[in-house]
């Protein structure tokens, strides 16, 4: 058992380092070629933090196990909503870009129902596949417009990318490390859940969502750090959207037989990412803060999902009870709790701008 997790842990590490080594590799070579330096921010830098989610997902796929690609994919996003940002907001209370609340949080939301829609009939298709990566294309493409003009690399700046040659062996190597890394990740994964007796579902959506979370949750906390707060929450959005249309679109080109969602994701998992992806709107409009108030909610949620699964897994006697207790009083006193702390700061922003719109020019 240990030796697994050793495997697991290092495979992590190849897997996140290779991510992290074809980012930078490819981003040089790119702007080497004079690539506008828009156009790589959009692709190879915007898959970088989503590049371990869907390397463990295709290697999942073609090994046949859907349940840890699945568990993966929707683990993933719930530990980069209710985690990743709950952490970073105790730490420091994160800002929120007024655009993010207008159109990135809409899109993941509509996105997740999109996910949810194709996985309600138990079988994501190929050709569903096909409409996430025709969706991911068009995301990117609304992305470059609203970023506004391009801007090419100068000569400056090529000079800087270093040589082409190094880059791309580097490239290389990131690519195999990348590809070594999600083996190995898998293979321990599904090794651990055959010992430990639990589905390779719950494997899935606990430790290799977890590990695969990582560069999200190292480039989060860094840019809360650095006081870069609207980019940590604006990097954890746009990844959750990558990892479905990318994570799940891509991997599903690669089986003809499609994609089997259990019912136990569609009806408990993925209400659960469903639940959290809205509750983001009345969070994130509220003072355009995630509050540490808020951070300690969203982190509770989630310590709450993980000791669901856990006491699911090993059919523990208290896990009715827990169900219920959640169900029943902690999760309506929190959304209640959200849900007036935002009406109350729309009612002062109402109020506020009142009191300017009744003024008089002179005064």
């Amino acid at each position: 058992m240990i030796v697994l997790f050793i495997w697991f842990f290092i495979g992590l590490l190849a897997l996140v380092g290779g991510a992290e080594l074809l980012v930078r590799s490819a981003s040089k070579t790119a702007l080497y070629f004079g690539i506008s330096k828009l156009i790589v921010g959009l692709t190879v830098v915007a898959f970088g933090t989503s590049a371990p989610e869907l390397a463990v997902s295709i290697e999942a796929v073609l090994n046949n196990q859907a349940d840890l690609m699945i568990g993966n994919i929707v683990g993933s996003n719930i530990a980069n909503i209710l985690l990743i940002l709950g952490i970073s907001a105790m730490i420091v209370p994160l800002k929120v870009n007024a655009d993010l609340i207008k159109s990135d949080v809409p899109v993941m939301i509509a996105v997740t129902l999109v996910f949810i829609g194709f996985s309600y009939n138990g079988i994501i298709t190929f050709w569903e596949s096909f409409t996430l990566v025709m969706l991911l294309m068009i995301y990117l493409i609304y992305l470059a417009r609203q970023s506004g003009k391009t801007d090419f690399t100068t000569k400056e700046e090529r000079a800087k990318t270093g040589p082409l040659f190094w880059n791309i062996v580097m490239g290389i190597v990131g690519l195999i490390a990348l590809i070594t890394g999600a083996r190995w990740v898998v293979g321990s994964a599904v090794e651990v859940a055959t010992i430990l007796g639990v589905s390779e579902l719950i494997i899935g959506l606990t430790i290799v969502a977890f590990g695969t979370s990582l560069p999200e949750i190292v480039t989060s906390l860094v840019a809360a750090l650095k006081g870069e707060r609207d980019i940590a929450v604006g990097s954890i959005i746009g990844s959750c959207i990558l990892n479905i249309l990318a994570g799940v679109g891509v991997s599903g080109l690669f089986i003809q037989d499609g994609i089997v969602v259990q019912d136990v994701v569609l009806r408990f998992d993925l209400m659960i990412l469903l639940a959290a992806s809205v509750v983001c709107i009345p969070v994130f409009f509220t003072n355009h803060l995630i509050s540490r108030l808020e951070g300690v909610l969203f982190f509770s949620f989630y310590s709450a999902y993980i000791l669901y699964l856990v006491l699911s897994a090993t059919n523990h006697r208290f896990l009715d009870t827990f169900g219920q207790v959640m169900l029943m009083v902690v999760l309506p006193v929190a959304l209640i709790t959200i849900i007036v702390r935002a009406l109350w700061d729309l009612k002062r922003r109402w109020r506020f701008k009142g009191m300017f719109k009744d003024r008089k020019p002179n005064e």
